[in-house]
């Protein structure tokens, strides 16, 4: 197939015309394009009449087409269409999307359309729709996970050198006392969000064509998104800055309050990648985050278990009643962030539920 840059983007079809029903529909079946849930004809969702209107349709004049691609797109729709001949090609250039036929299609078609289709067959169609969903699902879920482990350490480091001026804190050399060192900083954005964000973009969700379309005006990072980043990123600086308080209240040394907050903030970057890519759906198992996570926390686990790693770092040792607070703080953080999510998701899911008209683009 050839591809221009709105595949990527495309979220759904409200319409089809397509010129090669004989052997995409016979082969598929109905139950195919109810799969797709995102299909339909003149008349409104899939049936053997509208299919027939369909195909009434696409034998039709070039007005009545322009007039029908008009008449969806004014309810909200976003429009495909399919075309192989000259008569096609107005439709084809009003359309939000337009498939030309490359083994039969006309050079005016071809040239007018946005996506040429290469193997003329329909089902190709179906499998680009759902790679390119999965593709923008995947980026969005990679700057989830950045963003919010991201905004966490910004609020640690910022709150805690205002602390620190605030309280008169420093360090034995006289300089200031800040919650991570500029090699701790360094560990957390290479090691610690970079593998399993590299990870995420492995996902897969085979979920995604039961959604409805998305909005092409609708940004990459939404609503439900910048409200997961602000609450989950806030959520371990709100924790970290409670432990730069209390840790050194009930005894604990400089350095031993600065190794937990460290533990705390990288072994809750790991686990938010499991929060972050859950946004409609939860995807297919992708062992290549198992495997990053899985060797982030071992890793991690190193810091303060082997000698010359804990003195490049500037770490110290755990003792076992503090590791006992750094796992309860960790785990309390992944359950409170998992369950906003999953209130964010059954909102959504409310939503579009109560849509009278599935096929309008998502808000």
């Amino acid at each position: 197939m050839l591809f221009r840059s709105q595949l990527a983007l495309f979220a759904g079809f409200a319409i089809y015309l397509p010129e090669l029903f004989p052997t995409s529909l016979r082969s598929t079946g109905t139950s195919f394009c109810y799969n797709v849930g995102r299909f339909v004809a003149a008349t409104g969702p899939f049936t053997m009449g509208a299919l027939q209107a369909a195909l009434k349709a696409g034998a039709t004049t070039p007005e009545a087409k322009l007039a029908l691609i008009r008449e969806h797109q004014a309810q909200g729709r976003l429009v495909a269409m399919t075309g192989d001949g000259v008569n096609d090609a107005p439709a084809l250039k009003r359309s939000d999307v337009g498939i030309a036929m490359g083994q039969r299609g006309s050079d005016i078609t071809r040239e007018v359309a946005d996506l040429v289709l290469l193997d003329d067959n329909f089902a190709t169609i179906i499998a680009a729709v759902e790679e390119g969903r999965n593709i923008y699902e995947n980026i969005q879920k990679f700057i989830r996970f950045l963003f919010s482990t991201n905004l966490a350490e910004l609020l640690i480091i910022v709150c805690g050198a205002l602390g620190a001026v605030l309280l008169g804190l420093r360090e034995a050399a006289g300089t200031l006392l800040l919650p991570f060192t500029a090699v701790q900083l360094l560990w957390l954005n290479v090691l610690t969000d970079g593998p399993p964000a590299l990870a995420l973009g492995l996902d897969h969700n085979e979920q995604v064509m039961s959604n409805r379309p998305r909005n092409p005006r609708e940004p990459l990072l939404d609503w439900n998104s910048i409200r997961f980043i602000l609450v989950t990123g806030g959520l371990v600086a709100f924790i970290s800055g409670i432990g730069l308080v209390l840790l050194p209240s009930w005894g604990y040394s400089v350095e031993q309050t600065r190794t937990a907050i460290f533990l705390y903030a990288t072994l809750c970057q790991l686990l938010y990648a499991y929060s972050a890519r859950k946004i409609d759906a939860t995807p297919e198992r992708n062992h290549w985050l198992h495997v990053a996570v899985g060797l982030g926390l071992l890793i991690q686990t190193g810091t303060v278990l082997i000698p010359w790693l804990r003195k490049l770092l500037g770490l110290t040792t755990v003792s076992l009643p503090l590791a006992a607070t750094i796992a309860t703080a960790l785990l309390a953080t992944f359950a409170v962030a998992e369950l906003y999510n999953n209130l964010i998701r059954a909102h959504r899911r409310h939503l579009a539920a109560s849509e009278r008209d599935p096929l309008t683009l998502r808000s």
